[in-house]
């Protein structure tokens, strides 16, 4: 793609020069159109263009833009019929010539699907699969201790896992398709073995000088072998028209989920999220940080009603060495109930704080093949003793894609 934009941009700086006698280039216009071009939005490329045609190219240099935004957009024919016009009907200098020889002789753009897919395979330890509370005994609202039973203490196992992902573009315009795979066995908490599956669909957009996302997702979740939840979620990303620094980019998302719980009566919920992300990368560095707001509207059955919470997140990935890479991130999440969560026995709004730290450290076996160590420790501090816990995972995997 870059070898069309660069003759494209040859091709306007040349006949800049050639026709600078003549009426100027409406460049508002071809800028525009490259720079959908390098986004992927061929369909607003092509909107474009037919503005151009019908405004009707005054000079050589007009008629070559139009020949080099067809063969960018893959118009194969409509390009050289434009390159024979330019040929036939202007005497252009030998520099446009070129450029009309060099682009006759790598053909014009021609889209091909890209294809992105991984596969996992991972065996790791989590110290508290069951998210059992912290503390043993709890006292209720009335002051009366409570020892908790076995199955709410915390029980720790190894587990197996096995995922995968795919992503495919569905056109030139940038739409893409992807699924996201996931299996969970336990050597001997069976109950908590999971399946998750995940499909959805990204289309690019643009309104006014904004970049914008619209994706939708559905998924499902089983655990113990039943269905245990199922999830929908509509998803907008907002990139503004901002002068950042090179390698900093900036986002704002918004999203809307619905979640059932197919297990549990009055759990089912709508979240609403606003969130901002600043970006930064280079070639060796990658950098985000973000912060959001949500707000999850519950049926009024449900223990502790509607909640509110913020969100935010750091996280960094560098190149240590040539094949080893490391990451870290830090995640947190508040809750604050509405209501009294169980009232007679827990007579206060639950108020969560959980803080997940997770590092990892990959290895390149080979460019399609790597090793992954990674570390995570949950915390959950909230009002309610009985909700309270720790916990700790680690993981050895190994991952397989195209890359």
């Amino acid at each position: 793609m870059k070898k069309y934009l660069l003759a494209l941009l040859g091709g306007l700086w040349l006949a800049t020069l050639a026709c600078a006698q003549q009426a100027p280039v409406d460049e508002d216009l071809y800028l525009t159109a490259m720079q959908s071009i390098a986004d992927g939005r061929r369909a607003d490329a092509s909107l474009i263009l037919e503005r151009l045609i019908a405004r009707g190219p005054q000079h050589a240099g007009e008629w070559l833009d139009l020949a080099m935004i067809q063969c960018a957009l893959g118009h194969d024919a409509d390009a050289e019929t434009l390159f024979q016009r330019i040929e036939r009907e202007y005497q252009p200098p030998q520099g446009i010539r070129d450029i009309i020889r060099q682009q006759r002789e790598q053909g014009c753009y021609q889209w091909q699907a890209q294809v992105l897919w991984g596969v996992n395979a991972a065996r790791g330890y989590d110290s508290n699969v069951n998210q059992g509370a912290s503390f043993p005994v709890f006292t209720d609202s009335n002051g009366v201790p409570l020892e908790l039973l076995p199955e709410y203490k915390p029980h720790s196992d190894h587990y197996s896992v096995v995922s995968g992902d795919y992503l495919r573009d569905l056109n030139a315009d940038g739409d893409l398709a992807f699924a996201q795979a996931h299996l969970r066995q336990y050597d001997r908490l069976s109950a908590y073995n999971s399946m998750s599956l995940f499909v959805g669909a990204e289309h690019p957009w643009q309104l006014s000088r904004w970049q914008m996302r619209s994706s939708a997702l559905l998924g499902a979740l089983t655990l113990g072998g039943a269905l245990y939840q199922e999830q929908a979620q509509l998803q907008l990303r907002a990139a503004p028209p901002l002068k950042l620094p090179k390698g900093y980019d900036f986002n704002l998302l918004g999203s809307v989920t619905r979640t059932s719980y197919k297990t549990l009566a009055n759990f089912d919920s709508t979240t609403l999220e606003l969130r901002n992300v600043l970006g930064f990368h280079n070639d060796s560095s990658q950098a985000q940080a973000a912060f959001g707001y949500q707000r999850d509207l519950g049926s009024a059955e449900r223990p502790g009603g509607d909640r509110t919470g913020w969100s935010a997140r750091l996280y960094g990935r560098r190149m240590v060495r040539d094949s080893l890479q490391a990451e870290v991130e830090l995640t947190g999440q508040r809750w604050s109930g509405q209501n009294e969560y169980s009232p007679g026995l827990i007579n206060v709004a639950r108020k969560q704080n959980n803080v997940v730290l997770r590092t990892v450290l990959s290895y390149a076996l080979r460019r399609d093949q790597s090793l992954q160590l990674e570390w995570r420790q949950v915390r959950n501090r909230e009002n309610i003793s009985i909700f309270q816990y720790d916990a700790h995972q680690i993981q050895l995997s190994w991952r397989w894609a195209n890359l």
